[in-house]
């Protein structure tokens, strides 16, 4: 597909919208709620930028143009700077962040308007049994779980106020507890009836589709059918489908197949999260996934990808073991570690050659290369920011037993960053025309409890990150293009209308950024560093960055996907 080609199927996607009453009062009388003036406006499609005015109201973009003597309560100086659509984060983990503090300045410090989240985990649907177990397994951030639905759940971030807008796919894994459980057994017939009324009850709600996550359990225990039923049941009301998929490592192609298998029988869209080959082993093969990918769009598939802007990792050492210890949750799993035969066993299959399952710490190919991030226990917090390879020397213990041990004494998978991927990989993968952005991280603050745990910088950096080297200085695109991968692109593969562009009656969610500053500063060592170079950010009309100054405001809305029956 040309990008000639690509531009028409978004602008078909991104039609434009009827003005309210609002816009059409503005603009009669010249009076606008804020108006930035001068800058160089991208609408988010990926044509050449003006020197134009943006003006809003109504919480809309109501003129973009020479807008003269008009006035408004907010007037933006935006000469010499950068004008675009709302960044929207396709994979976030700010589900109790956000709850914790709404203010989201890791991602609005960026220009992220839209978090959106539900890789393979959901905030529901939930049952009783799962949310008492929601609230046992809480780690530093601790809360009452108010809600059922996950619907529910981003209603009650938008009434307890929130600076970001919020969406989100429904988790698979979420499903399968829900009905089937923590076992690696197939659902039944009955049980899927059930699953698949749960999707259609939340798509109906605002849900965006369905996220998995299949390198862990109990997500893993789906098979393709499973994943199949969830999709088509989604893609009655437009929704799509998204996927850590099962293997990034020795079983990469299998499971890009899958992905595909699965667009191809449900006919919805698909998206691979943070596409990657993983364990330098597996660097070579690269080139031929984006190849597969390519003949996939071809064929009629809708498949596309999202990435962060890293050559690290981040999950748990949960990813460094094998899946059947796993089964029954959390505590059956600690529970396993601890009988000596069971360990045994679990020792010599995380030092042996992995089947069916990916060993993240086998592709980080050293203890060197795996970082502690964070941890429940107080007592293990001053290990936060070793790697695997200080703890095991100063415990005198191997790696593997040390991540057993560590899981134990903490009672959770311990937050984790292993160092898997090839920079060139990045590179091609951030330049394929149809990958988005994604942190796989919360957005947060150097402050408060967050404070208690390191994160992976794609935190506070990710976006930043990508504008600012892969964009500005490597030159992977041109900076309207990659405007266009973090705005319209995203909001027509999430199937939002209304959203991702800048043009008369869309949301009024803009980003007024310095091409030549935007900088990331998060490191793995002091990895709590915002970003610089976003001066300005609106969400929904309201000024939430002004300055570089965070107002307070708390304007985030729960963006309904294409199914609400509102």
């Amino acid at each position: 597909m040309t990008l000639a080609t690509t531009r028409r199927t978004l602008l078909a996607g991104l039609a434009a919208l009827p003005l309210t009453p609002a816009i059409a009062r503005a603009r009669r009388l010249g009076r606008y709620d804020a108006i930035i003036r001068g800058g160089t406006v991208f609408d988010g499609l990926g044509g050449a930028p003006i020197e134009a005015d943006v003006a809003v109201a109504g919480g809309r973009i109501a003129a973009v143009g020479k807008l003269g003597t008009a006035r408004a309560a907010l007037e933006i100086d935006a000469r010499g700077q950068a004008v675009a659509p709302g960044f929207i984060n396709m994979l976030s983990w700010s589900t109790e962040s956000l709850i914790e503090d709404g203010r989201s300045q890791g991602g609005i410090r960026q220009g992220v308007t839209l978090e959106v989240m539900g890789e393979g985990t959901s905030m529901g649907p939930l049952n009783a049994e799962m949310k008492a177990r929601a609230v046992r397994e809480q780690g530093d951030i601790h809360y009452p779980v108010e809600w059922t639905s996950l619907a529910e759940y981003l209603g009650f971030l938008e009434r307890k106020g929130v600076s970001t807008n919020v969406a989100s796919f429904i988790g698979a894994g979420t499903l399968r507890v829900h009905e089937v459980g923590y076992d690696d057994v197939r659902a039944s017939p009955e049980q899927l009836a059930r699953m698949q009324a749960l999707v259609r009850a939340e798509m109906k709600a605002g849900a965006l589709g369905i996220g998995s996550s299949l390198i862990y359990a109990p997500d893993n225990f789906a098979n393709t059918a499973e994943l199949v039923a969830l999709t088509a049941a989604a893609k009655e009301f437009g929704g799509s489908y998204i996927s850590h998929i099962r293997g990034e490592s020795d079983e990469l192609f299998a499971a890009i197949d899958e992905l595909l298998e699965i667009g191809r029988r449900t006919g919805a869209r698909v998206q691979a999260y943070h596409l990657k080959a993983s364990g330098q082993r597996n660097w070579d093969k690269g080139p031929k996934v984006l190849a597969r990918l390519d003949a996939a769009r071809k064929a009629g598939i809708d498949v596309s990808a999202n990435c962060y802007t890293y050559t690290a990792a981040a999950t748990g050492l949960d990813a460094s073991m094998p899946l059947w210890v796993q089964q029954g949750g959390r505590d059956r799993w600690i529970e396993r570690l601890k009988d000596p035969a069971t360990r045994a066993r679990v020792l010599a299959e995380m030092r042996g050659e992995p089947k069916g399952w990916d060993n993240t710490y086998r592709n980080a190919g050293s203890p060197e290369n795996v970082l502690l991030l964070g941890f429940d226990n107080p007592a293990l917090k001053p290990l936060t920011g070793k790697s695997l390879a200080e703890v095991a020397k100063m415990r005198g213990t191997s790696p593997e037993d040390t991540m057993i041990d560590l899981v134990i004494a903490d009672g959770s998978r311990v937050d984790t960053a292993y160092f898997t991927m090839s920079e060139d990989n990045l590179k091609a993968n951030l330049a394929w025309k149809w990958t988005m952005l994604g942190s796989d991280a919360a957005s947060m603050a150097p402050e408060g409890k967050f404070l208690l745990r390191n994160t992976h910088p794609r935190a506070y950096g990710t976006f930043a990150r990508f504008l600012g080297r892969y964009v500005r200085d490597q030159k992977v695109m041109g900076l309207a293009e990659g405007i266009r991968r973090l705005t319209a692109l995203p909001a027509q593969q999430l199937g939002l209308r209304g959203r991702g562009r800048l043009a008369a009656g869309y949301a009024a969610d803009v980003v007024v950024f310095d091409p030549a500053r935007i900088q990331d500063h998060a490191t793995f060592d002091k990895p709590h560093q915002y970003a610089t170079g976003v001066n300005h950010v609106l969400v929904n009309g309201t000024a939430v960055l002004h300055g570089g100054d965070h107002t307070g405001a708390t304007p985030g809305r729960f963006v309904k996907g294409p199914g609400w029956r509102g």
